[in-house]
C-alpha cells in the first residue's frame, strides 16, 4: 500500500514527532543503564619519587577520578625513598575515606616502599608487592634543621609509632614488625614482607594483581565487598603536565638552581638596567624557587649566604681585592648550598655534582655579566651633546678666534683656542648651546 503525496505530507510532523519520541527512549534507556566497565574498571595511577604536596594532590585527584567513574578499586603502583609527614597523613585520610578499595602495589622490580611509604602501604585496603622490591625503614628524620634534642627525639618517635600501629591495627597487619619499621628502621623484602603478614600478596604485574585481588573480600567504610578484578579493564590516570612540572620544581637541586639563576638575574638587572632579559629570567626564576622552598624544609642562613656568595662575585668587578672577594663568594656559596635544606634524608640533599657545576657557573657568570654592565657604564658617550666631545672636524674658514668648521659631516659655529686657517684639522673641547669651542689638532 503506498501514500498519496498529499498525504504524505499531512502526516510529516505525526512521524516527526514520534521519531522524536522514539529517540528519547532509546536515549533515556542508554543513560540508564551503566556501561559494561561500570563497577568493573580497574583504575592504576603510578607514583614514583619523593613523597610531598605534589603527590597528595595527585593521589587525590586518581581516587576521586576513580569514584565518579564507578570504578570497583583503585591501585597505586608506589616506589617511594619517603617525604613529608604532612603530605603522608593527607594521603592516609584519603584512603582510609575512601568510597572504594584502594590498593598499594610496591612495583616495579628495584622499587621501594621506605619512610612515608611504609605508613601509605599499611594504610591501604590490600598490600602488595612486585618481586625484587623491599619495604620499611621508617624511623622519622629531623625535618627541621640539624639534630633533634632527646626529649624532642622521643616525642616525634613515639607519635609515629602510635600511628603506624593504629594502621596495621586496622588493617589487620604485623603491628610489632611495623613498630620497630620506626623505631629500628627495619626493613625486608617482598618475601620476608608476605611471611611477616605485613602485605597481603606478591604480584609480579598489573594482571597478576588483578587475577590475585579476585575473590577478595575488602572492608571499607560503607561495608565489605567483594573484588571481581580478574578480567577488568585497566584504565591509567595520568599525573598530567602541571602535577609533572611541579614534581619537577619540588626536587631540592631544581630549587637551588633557580635560586641561584634567579639571583644573579636580578643583580645583573641593576648593575645594568635596561637589560630586561636578565631580570624577566631572574624574576621568574626566584618566584619558581620559593614556590619549591615550601615543600622543602630550608634553612634560611643557608639562602643568605647563596645571596652573600653572589654577592662577593659582583663586588670582585668593582673592588681591587686581589681574588680574595672571589674566593670569598665561592666558600660562601658551598657553605650555603650544604645548609640550604636542613634535612638527614639523602633524597633531600643537594648532590654535590649539581653544587660544583652552579657555584663555578655562577661565580663566571656573574663576572662576566656584571663587568659588561660596569664596562658599558664607563664607556664615553657616543651620541647627543656630550658625543661630540673629543670629535675631529676640519675648519672651513679662518677662525680668529670665530669661523665655521665641518664636524661629522655638519657645519658648526665654532671658537677657537688659536688662531686656524682652512683645511686645519680642530679637535671638539666643549659645546655651548650651537656653538663648539675646539683647539687646534697636534701634529705628531
Amino acid at each position: 500500500m503506498t501514500l498519496s503525496a498529499g498525504r504524505l505530507v499531512n502526516r510529516l510532523p505525526v512521524l516527526a514527532r514520534q521519531a522524536v519520541t522514539t529517540f528519547l527512549c532509546l536515549a533515556v534507556l542508554v543513560l540508564a543503564t551503566p556501561p559494561a566497565w561500570a563497577g568493573s574498571t580497574v583504575v592504576v595511577a603510578t607514583y614514583e619519587g619523593v613523597i610531598n604536596p605534589v603527590t597528595a594532590e595527585y593521589l587525590h585527584d586518581a581516587l576521586n577520578f576513580a569514584e565518579t567513574a564507578g570504578a570497583q578499586a583503585l591501585v597505586v603502583r608506589l616506589d617511594t625513598p619517603g617525604g613529608l609527614d604532612t603530605s603522608m597523613r593527607l594521603i592516609i585520610k584519603d584512603v582510609t575515606s575512601a568510597a572504594i578499595p584502594v590498593v598499594v602495589y610496591v612495583s616495579p622490580s628495584g622499587g621501594r616502599a621506605a619512610s612515608a611509604g611504609v605508613f601509605i602501604t599499611l594504610a591501604a585496603h590490600v598490600a602488595a608487592m612486585a618481586p625484587g622490591t623491599n619495604i620499611g625503614a621508617a624511623h622519622p628524620v629531623a625535618m627541621g634543621g640539624g639534630e633533634m634534642d632527646k626529649t624532642m627525639k622521643e616525642k616525634v618517635e613515639n607519635d609515629s609509632v602510635a600511628y603506624i600501629k593504629s594502621l596495621a591495627e586496622q588493617r589487620g597487619r604485623n603491628v610489632a614488625w611495623a613498630e620497630d619499621a620506626v623505631r629500628k628502621s627495619v626493613s625486608v623484602t617482598e618475601k620476608e614482607a608476605l611471611k611477616l603478614k605485613i602485605i597481603d600478596l606478591i604480584a609480579e604485574d598489573l594482571n597478576s594483581l588483578l587475577d590475585s585481588l579476585d575473590g577478595r573480600r575488602v572492608t571499607i567504610g560503607t561495608g565489605t565487598i567483594e573484588l571481581k578484578t580478574k578480567g577488568a579493564p585497566l584504565s591509567e590516570f595520568p599525573m598530567g603536565w602541571r602535577l609533572e612540572l611541579l614534581k619537577a620544581l619540588s626536587d631540592p637541586n631544581i630549587a637551588y638552581i633557580l635560586m641561584t639563576i634567579g639571583t644573579i638575574g636580578i643583580l645583573a638587572e641593576l648593575y645594568n638596567p635596561g637589560a630586561i632579559l636578565p631580570g624577566i629570567v631572574g624574576a621568574i626564576s626566584l618566584i619558581l624557587a620559593f614556590y619549591s622552598f615550601q615543600s622543602l624544609p630550608i634553612n634560611y642562613a643557608g639562602v643568605l649566604l647563596l645571596l652573600l656568595g653572589v654577592v662577593f662575585f659582583i663586588l670582585e668587578v668593582t673592588v681591587t681585592s686581589y681574588g680574595l672577594l672571589a674566593l670569598g663568594g665561592v666558600a660562601s656559596m658551598i657553605l650555603g648550598s650544604l645548609m640550604l635544606v636542613k634535612a638527614e634524608a639523602p633524597f633531600l640533599q643537594i648532590s654535590w655534582a649539581v653544587i660544583l657545576p652552579v657555584v663555578t657557573l655562577a661565580g663566571g657568570f656573574s663576572l662576566l655579566i656584571v663587568g659588561m654592565g660596569i664596562r658599558a657604564m664607563r664607556r664615553p658617550p657616543v651620541t647627543g651633546r656630550e658625543g661630540m666631545v673629543g670629535l675631529v672636524g676640519v675648519a672651513k674658514t679662518p677662525l680668529a678666534p670665530q669661523g665655521t668648521i665641518l664636524v661629522h659631516g655638519e657645519l658648526w659655529d665654532a671658537i677657537s683656542e688659536a688662531p686656524l686657517q682652512p683645511g686645519d684639522q680642530v679637535e671638539v673641547t666643549r659645546i655651548d648651546g650651537l656653538k663648539l669651542s675646539v683647539k687646534p689638532l697636534s701634529k705628531k
